[in-house]
């Protein structure tokens, strides 16, 4: 009887420790989110862009350089979509299209993409900033290895193709009214 009792005490202290340990998925998970980021890769849990989603989600990201922005847009998959959405490709619908005609090259590797991509990735957008995929994270870290080059060839190119021109700043033959010189300042005139 002692007996029982003692092992009880310990699986009762035991319990709270095992509930601590990740489970499979999680590890999974961990795994895959390290590999990713040591690949460049920045991943968030945030608000996808979906009407009448409650929570977070997983979200990868590929910055653009700053000095070569991208086009905005944004691609939803046909399970979480309306039917009021212009259908694009391999089903995927435009929630916002593009300003601009996409160049050949990042149309080709967008539409390879899309074929590819796992049924639980439900969002790609595009911005000035970053190309984003919003998914659940279904495969391995080996796995989703495979989507890097198309991720990283539909980055390169759609990397200087804003919506938004850039252009840089007009320089004027006076200097900016902030900038006086110290004699001036001296003489007290402006």
């Amino acid at each position: 009887m002692e007996w029982l009792i003692i092992i009880a005490i310990m699986l009762f202290v035991i319990a709270p420790v095992m509930w601590l340990k990740p489970s499979p998925r999680q590890k999974r998970h961990q795994a895959l989110r390290s590999q990713m980021g040591k690949q460049g890769v920045t991943i968030k849990l945030e608000k996808p862009p979906l009407h009448h989603f409650k929570g977070t989600m997983p979200a990868y990201r590929w910055h653009y350089p700053q000095s070569a922005p991208g086009p905005d847009f944004l691609l939803v998959r046909d399970s979480n979509a309306s039917e009021a959405l212009a259908p694009y490709y391999a089903g995927w619908r435009w929630r916002i299209a593009p300003l601009r005609p996409l160049p050949d090259d990042a149309e080709i590797a967008l539409k390879a993409l899309l074929e590819r991509l796992p049924q639980d990735a439900l969002v790609l957008q595009s911005t000035a900033y970053s190309l984003t995929l919003w998914w659940w994270e279904s495969q391995t870290a080996e796995r989703f290895a495979t989507y890097l080059p198309d991720f990283q060839q539909l980055q390169r190119s759609l990397q200087g193709h804003s919506d938004r021109p850039t252009a840089p700043p007009i320089l004027g033959d006076e200097p900016p009214p902030s900038a006086t010189s110290k004699s001036d300042q001296e003489t007290g005139s402006s």
